[in-house]
Order: structure tokens, then sequence, then C-alpha cells
């Protein structure tokens, strides 16, 4: 029976974002209204080139939990972040969840797909913490800087000062050989003396003074993952795996190359894996799997990925699958979800796509679907899928990116006329 409250309407925190950002989340707008679904919007202008998400806007999604955007771009290169790696960092949404799934009467050159890609999305060579040393010399800390080899300093001389910014733990510096490292915190200031193989956890470094003892400096960075971070997401994926009756977990990795930091992820799947005696685990190396993916891709299920990894997979697979324009997705942390493009959600179309009004509204109203799944709203979720779903079989409205040529308000009158 329901309860009381249950159909009360929820506040969802709306970000339109650049491009056809506006176009596309004004269509699931459209369509949310015609079949009265039990939610309303605040509506935030957010754009890539900003240097941070406003704070009232993380405020907005903090307190009503979920969050509907559009693709915000990030600028290659000129220092500027992005914002959509800072959403996922300050809400801790820790996974990525992409679904790429053949739609009925939409043409691809493989059949059977239907494939869920897992990511982290918190750590590893996606995070983007890096910093130019001096003009020339950039330095790049692949995600949260771990241990052992992870990070490798040989410094001939007496002191290297570390200017940092934030940290999370301790300072961690492995001796090795006739090496010795010591530490001394002064402030936001680490001195180091005469490293190798010195680590530096979870440290966000904003510069590097090199004193003249200092003579040479060699830096060599690697990803590395956290027992915590490959634990979390394993589990994510195999109690996703088990509440959706998926079959199998594939864990992709590179610990033929990075032994640490993927053999960690590796030890976490395994452990987890052991836990679900129900569902088939294995493993396979990332560049096979592309191979795989775009050979064979019936054979995959669930995959459950480092970061990176599952940015390069989840948009492969959405290729073979119908393209970024159709598969939906989401990050989801403990408390928070966004909702947004599956794959991709950096792309925010071009000029002639705006300028025509021509922009591919499935994946979005599909990924509000996923939403309106997170907020029990079941029915609602089933009836918005279907009647995509629909209009995509029928084939008579498609923009370009699916062999058509209608705008995006005609696949969306089609979209409304065919809610039950």
């Amino acid at each position: 029976m329901p309860r009381p409250g249950d159909g009360t309407p929820r506040a969802v925190t709306l970000i339109p974002g650049d491009g056809i950002g506006p176009l596309v989340t004004g269509a699931v707008r459209q369509v949310m209204e015609a079949m009265h679904a039990p939610v309303y919007f605040e509506t935030y202008e957010v754009h890539g080139d900003m240097d941070t998400v406003p704070p009232e806007v993380i405020e907005s999604i903090r307190k009503n939990k979920v969050c509907l955007k559009g693709g915000l771009a990030t600028p290659v290169g000129g220092g500027v972040s992005s914002l959509n790696v800072q959403l996922r960092k300050e809400l801790d949404l820790y996974a990525s969840l992409v679904h790429c799934f053949n739609l009925p009467g939409l043409p691809t050159r493989h059949q059977n797909v239907d494939i869920v890609v897992i990511r982290e999305n918190t750590e590893g060579e996606y995070s983007g913490l890096e910093h130019e040393v001096v003009p020339g010399v950039v330095e790049s800390l692949k995600g949260m800087v771990g241990t052992g080899d992870g990070l490798s300093k040989e410094i001939v001389g007496s002191m290297l000062e570390i200017h940092v910014i934030s940290w999370s733990c301790m300072i961690s510096c492995y001796a090795q050989s006739n090496r010795y490292a010591e530490t001394w915190i002064k402030g936001n200031r680490f001195i180091l003396t005469s490293i190798k193989n010195g680590c530096l956890k979870n440290v966000q470094l904003e510069s590097i003074v090199k004193p003249n003892e200092v003579t040479m400096v060699n830096m060599h960075l690697m990803s590395v993952m956290s027992k915590f971070c490959s634990e979390r997401i394993a589990k994510y994926a195999f109690e996703y795996a088990y509440l959706n009756n998926r079959k199998k977990v594939t864990a992709v990795h590179k610990a033929n190359i990075m032994k640490l930091a993927d053999g960690l992820f590796l030890e976490s799947c395994r452990e987890v894996a052991t836990k679900y005696p129900g569902i088939k685990y294995n493993e396979i190396i990332v560049d096979n799997c592309c191979m795989q993916l775009v050979s064979k891709p019936d054979q995959f299920d669930v995959m459950v990925t480092p970061n990176l990894y599952g940015n390069l997979v989840a948009n492969t697979a959405a290729g073979i699958a119908g393209g970024t324009g159709v598969m939906p997705g989401g990050n989801v942390g403990q408390d928070h979800a966004v909702f947004e493009q599956g794959a991709s959600a950096g792309n925010v179309g071009n000029q002639k796509i705006m300028e025509q009004k021509k922009a591919n509204p499935v994946a979005l109203l599909l990924s509000s679907s996923m939403m309106l799944r997170h907020l029990q709203f079941p029915s609602f979720a089933d009836r918005l899928e279907t009647a995509v779903k629909r209009v995509i079989l029928e084939g008579k409205y498609r923009t370009k990116d699916l062999g058509g040529h209608s705008t995006t308000q005609e696949v969306v009158d089609a979209v409304v006329a065919a809610l039950d």
C-alpha cells in the first residue's frame, strides 16, 4: 500500500547548461508537465566557463538530493577545471552509471546490446589535479595520490618545500635503499628532505618551491586507487546487478602494467565478488575490452571500471548501441544524484544544431526516466520510457544523428502524443 505523502511533488535542481542543454532540458520539462509527473524544478544558470559551481547551486542539490543537468562545456586547456568533475567531487557522486542498449527500430551494427557501465567517479587519472611548476613544466597528479611507487621523487640536494592547499590524511614517506625521508609540517607547508619513492597521500599541490639547494627534481606520477573507493564502487556494481537481475559483472583494468593501482582495484572487486555467489565475475584488460566491445558486445552485462577507463568504455559502448544521443545515465552518491546524458556529458553540440533547434532529446528523456525511478515514481518512469521507445520504433520523428530530419520540438510532441 502507498504511504500518505508518497505522491507529494519532489523538488529537482535543474541546470540547463551550455549549448544544446537548454533545448533538451526544456524538452524534459514539457514532457514532465504533459504527464503531470510529481516533480517541479528549481532552475540555476551554470556554464562551463565559470571558475566554480556557484554555492547556491550546490546548496540546492544538497537540499533536493536530486539534480537534472544538461551538458557543461569544459574548455580544452587554459587551466579551467571541469565543473562536471567539481560537482562529482563536491557531492561525492562516486558512481557513474551509463546504460547502453539497443532501442527497437533503431538500426545498429550489433544487436542484443544491453550493457551497464559503472565507473568509479572520484579518483584515478580523471581527477584533474595538476598545475604548472615553472613555465613549460606541468605536474599532473593522477587522482588521489597514493602509496608505494605511485609517486617517485629523486631529489639531489637537501630540501624540497611543497605548498599545499588541501589534504585529507597524513603525509607518508617511504625510505628505500640508502635514502631516507623526513617530514615537517609548518602551517600549510610540508618540508621533505632527501626522498626517494616518497608518497603524498590525498594532497592537492598549489605550488612547488625549489630552494637553491635542490639542483634536480624528476617527477613520475601514476594513478593510484584507494581501497575504500575501490570496494565502494565494486559493492555498488554487484548490488546493482543483484537488484536488477543481472547475471555477470566484468572488472575492467590495466593491472598488467598498473600493478599496484589497478591491482588494488581488482583485489577489491574479487573480495566483493565472493559475497555474491549467484553473479558471475570476470576480468578483462581495458585495451582488449575495447576490441571486444566493438566485435562481440553481447558478451558484456555489467562492467565496473576505474575512472578514466569507464569514460572511454562507456562512450565506446554507447557508440555501438546507437550513439550518445540516446544513452541515459546518472552520477550517484550516498545522499545525492545528478542525472544527465549518459555518455559524453561535456558534449554540448554545435552552433548549427542549436540554430536549427535539432538537438536529440532522447538521452536526457531516458535519463529523466531513471531519475523518476530513483525518486520512487516507477509508473511515471515506465510511461516516459515506453513513450520514447514507441517514437523511436515508429521511426517517423528522429533527429539527424538517428538518420532523420526532425527538430527537438517535433520529437517532444511525438513523445507527448505517445504517452499512455
